[in-house]
């Protein structure tokens, strides 16, 4: 069987623009302006990463752990009431789903907030099994080390070179090659991965789903 994992934000869910409104909150409260150095380490954090870096580097609010509140309740009223599926991400997963397609979601988000964002979207029905609904976060996982795909591939039930990923991130499919898996770049914004650096690793690198069609990827 072919496998398919899936990133959630900038891939399944157009949320990017409520991860960057969030640090760009945290930098105007404290008056500063990333650098483009900063920006790209920002990109590659989990959200506890960010805000202890927020807290550490800038002296952002009292702790790390204030820093994460902040960031999460803005978050994940967002998740609730806002998100939507990135264009044609709801057809292409139904039609991989209605195929019998091993399906889950890798996230480095806690999964709050993943539960919440599919629920909202539309896309939860098709990862009903929560043990393939994975927070790298949560799990202790790095989705920058190649052993986390092979993790998920055998929770997958899948070999590495039979699974696909989706991921707008250019150091997931990065470290997924390394792993043996196919992969897809899914652009959301050059702070993520321009599409220059998504198709260094990645066999094709699309805007979004619209128009993909299951069968090109299942055996």
């Amino acid at each position: 069987m072919t496998g398919f994992i899936f990133d959630m934000d900038g891939c399944l869910l157009d949320s990017i623009k409520a991860w960057h409104a969030v640090d760009q909150r945290l930098c105007k409260s404290a008056g500063i302006t990333l650098s483009k150095e900063e920006r790209d380490k920002l990109s590659t954090l989990t959200l506890p990463e960010a805000a202890v870096w927020f807290h550490e580097h800038f002296g952002i609010m009292g702790s790390g752990e204030e820093v994460v509140e902040t960031m999460s309740a803005f978050l994940l009223e967002f998740y609730q009431t806002e998100v939507e599926a990135n264009p044609g991400a709801i057809e292409f997963v139904s039609a991989l789903h209605d195929a019998g397609a091993p399906l889950c979601v890798l996230s480095s988000s806690p999964q709050v907030f993943l539960q919440t964002g599919l629920a909202h979207a539309g896309l939860k029905k098709f990862f009903p099994n929560d043990d393939l609904v994975i927070s790298a976060e949560d799990r202790g996982w790095a989705k920058r080390k190649p052993e986390t795909f092979e993790k998920v591939c055998a929770l997958l039930g899948t070999q590495p070179a039979d699974t696909w990923l989706f991921d707008d991130s250019w150091y997931a499919p990065a470290s997924a090659r390394e792993a043996g898996l196919r992969t897809v770049g899914v652009f959301s914004s050059d702070l993520c991965g321009s599409h220059e650096e998504l198709a260094r690793y990645c066999e094709n690198v699309i805007d979004d789903f619209t128009g993909l069609k299951a069968g090109d990827f299942l055996k």
